[in-house]
């Protein structure tokens, strides 16, 4: 059986993080893996994940199966911080939990194609590097546009209407909901009111990956341009990750929802959820999704996460004004949101500035810049100034 098979090439970013523990020089940066780190270059448990789990060591008395559906106290508790708290919203809503955003991705992928087998699924390039092969792996097709022109920094909003307009009705087109990964860029709210307007149109389905909010310009501000187009369209999808904004990226906890304004078809959409769960992770793990109920729960725990929060939010965003500080041709970071930038460079020049500089990042030019330090802006910059890849 396994001669038929073919090698495949080791995960690029896996890769990488072990060509930077290998790196014995002191002076050396990771940008590389989408982790965020302190200012001690640490990727910490959150004190109120701490405090969390110190209540479920003392309280939980049994492991006992949740169900395919998972912790469905959970997937109620995060509704209101990510749809705000609307009756209506609720009424129009149902969720599970899956393994991570990875998860709440692919089984939204597998129930589109349950429902619509015939739907192509619309992706803006540069995406997350797991999104096509999510949806593809799903049997679905994907139709790629050119989302963001990486030389200008820019968003190409013709690009995407063309895109849009195009499409067919019943298919679907994958949203970032903020903190655009891998380019940082993420539309204005014009720009969103348009995307709606484009949706509600051609009568297509956004599937919205919420995977960093919070982590933008905060939990509010990060969900507007979602409840924004929520209420602008019938149908429409949500995968959900806890594992940055929790920290909890171990633990893998997430969940999807599905919003629809016929209760029938709700119904509908919650049993084969259920189902696909069923024979792909019969059972969702629980520990992550506990912590999370818990923190959500206790007014206290949910007071030191959100400020917690919003530490991270102020750190990673003091790293972009750094960056951008500290050299004129790297401005447009500052205006970018989340974890990440991605610079117009080739695999080449990425591979010459690990190997000279120690300056580590994806091949694509992806930067995590909750990596970096406030003081490494200096030696990146120098870097990239050697490297021809800014203006001396």
């Amino acid at each position: 059986m396994f001669e038929e098979l073919n090698s495949r090439p080791a995960d690029s970013l896996l890769a990488l993080i072990k060509a930077f523990q290998a790196d014995e020089r002191s002076r050396k940066i990771d940008l590389g893996v989408g982790v965020y780190r302190d200012a001690m270059g640490r990727t910490p448990v959150m004190r109120a994940v701490k405090a969390a789990e110190q209540f479920l060591l003392e309280t939980q008395d049994s492991k006992k199966y949740l169900g395919p559906e998972g912790d469905l106290q959970f997937v109620r508790l995060l509704q209101p911080i990510i749809f705000g708290q609307s009756p209506a919203s609720e009424q129009r809503l149902v969720g599970i939990q899956t393994p991570g955003g990875s998860g709440a991705l692919r089984l939204g992928a597998e129930l589109i194609q349950t429902a619509k087998p015939s739907a192509k699924v619309l992706l803006g390039t540069p995406s997350w590097p797991n999104h096509a092969p999510i949806f593809g792996s799903a049997r679905l097709a994907v139709r790629e546009y050119p989302f963001v022109d990486l030389t200008s920094q820019q968003v190409k909003f013709e690009s995407m209407s063309e895109a849009l307009s195009s499409a067919n009705p019943g298919d679907v087109v994958l949203l970032h909901g903020c903190c655009h990964n891998p380019t940082g860029i993420d539309f204005t709210m014009e720009e969103w009111r348009r995307i709606a307007e484009l949706l509600v149109a051609h009568r297509l389905v956004p599937f919205i990956d919420l995977a960093y909010q919070g982590l933008g310009d905060g939990l509010e501000q990060d969900a507007a341009p979602t409840r924004m187009i929520l209420e602008a369209v019938d149908e429409a999808l949500i995968a959900y990750s806890c594992d940055k904004n929790f920290g909890l990226y171990r633990e893998r906890v997430g969940a999807l929802y599905v919003m629809a304004r016929n209760s029938n078809e709700l119904g509908k959409a919650q049993s084969n959820m259920a189902a696909l769960a069923r024979v792909n992770w019969s059972m969702p793990p629980d520990h992550g999704a506990a912590i999370v109920r818990t923190i959500l729960e206790n007014a206290e725990m949910s007071a030191m996460w959100r400020a917690e929060l919003d530490e991270m939010c102020e750190r990673v965003n003091g790293n972009r004004a750094s960056l951008a500080d500290a050299a004129p041709d790297l401005a447009f970071i500052r205006r970018q949101r989340g974890l990440f930038s991605n610079l117009a460079m080739s695999k080449d020049i990425a591979a010459v500035l690990r190997a000279r500089h120690g300056i580590y990042m994806a091949d694509s030019g992806r930067m995590n810049l909750a990596g970096m330090q406030p003081a490494d802006a200096g030696a990146i910059v120098a870097a990239l100034r050697a490297e021809g890849c800014l203006k001396q």
